[in-house]
C-alpha cells in the first residue's frame, strides 16, 4: 500500500493510502476527541467533534477526520479558535441530551462548554450509532437500532432478537459514551417480561 506523508499541527506523519486523518493522528500520538468512533466499526462521522481543518493546494476546509482520507502534502490542523468553538457548540449541544454523562463532561471542561446552554431533552442518547452499528457490523445481530427520524430519533432494542441475543452478549454497553445503553436495555427486557407475564 502506498505511504503518505502529511502534517498534522506542525509534524510530518506518515500514512498508508486509504487512512482517515483520525487513524493518521491516532498512529502518531495526536489526539482528536471523537465519540462515535471505534476501530471495528466503519467511520461513521456521526458527532462531528473529531472536526478539524485541512489544507490541501491551498484551500482551508473543516473536515470530519474519521472519514476524510489522507493525501499528500496535506496540512491539518486538530486545535485552533475556530475548531474548538465549534467542538464547544457540539458539546453543549450533546449536553443537553446526556448532561451527567462523564465523557461529555469531562470534554466539556476542556473546551470551556456551558452544561447549562441549551434547554434539557435529557433522552440521554446522542446518537452516536456506536451500540447500533456494533450489534450490525460485528455481531451481526441487529438487536438494537433507530426509531424515529429527526428530533424524535432514539435507539432502541428490538424485543423479538434482544430477549435471544443479548442477555449474554451485551458488548454495546461499555461502548455508550453516555452509560444510558444499559437503562435502555433494562427498560425494554421489563417490558417484554411484563407481556409475557399479562
Amino acid at each position: 500500500m502506498k505511504e503518505i506523508i502529511l502534517k498534522i499541527d506542525g509534524v510530518e506523519v506518515k500514512a498508508k493510502e486509504g487512512m482517515t486523518l483520525l487513524e493518521a493522528a491516532q498512529s502518531a500520538g495526536i489526539l482528536i476527541p471523537t465519540l462515535c468512533f471505534h476501530e471495528k466499526l466503519e467511520p461513521f462521522g456521526g458527532c462531528r467533534l473529531c472536526v478539524v481543518e485541512a489544507e490541501a493546494r491551498g484551500r482551508t476546509s473543516l473536515v470530519v477526520s474519521c472519514v476524510y482520507t489522507v493525501e499528500k502534502d496535506l496540512v491539518v490542523r486538530t486545535r485552533s479558535e475556530k475548531i474548538d468553538r465549534i467542538r464547544k457548540m457540539i458539546l453543549e449541544l450533546l449536553l443537553a441530551h446526556a448532561p451527567d454523562a462523564f465523557e461529555l463532561q469531562h470534554l466539556a471542561q476542556e473546551y470551556g462548554a456551558d452544561r447549562n446552554r441549551f434547554e434539557k431533552e435529557s433522552s440521554f442518547c446522542i446518537h452516536c450509532g456506536l451500540c447500533v452499528r456494533y450489534c450490525a457490523e460485528v455481531k451481526k445481530k441487529n438487536a438494537v437500532g433507530f426509531i424515529d427520524r429527526g428530533i424524535r430519533k432514539e435507539i432502541s432494542f428490538i424485543p423479538s432478537i434482544a430477549s435471544e441475543e443479548c442477555w449474554n452478549c451485551k458488548e454495546c454497553f461499555p461502548l455508550c459514551p453516555t452509560e444510558a445503553l444499559q437503562a435502555a436495555y433494562v427498560l425494554v427486557e421489563a417490558l417484554a417480561f411484563h407481556r409475557v407475564s399479562v
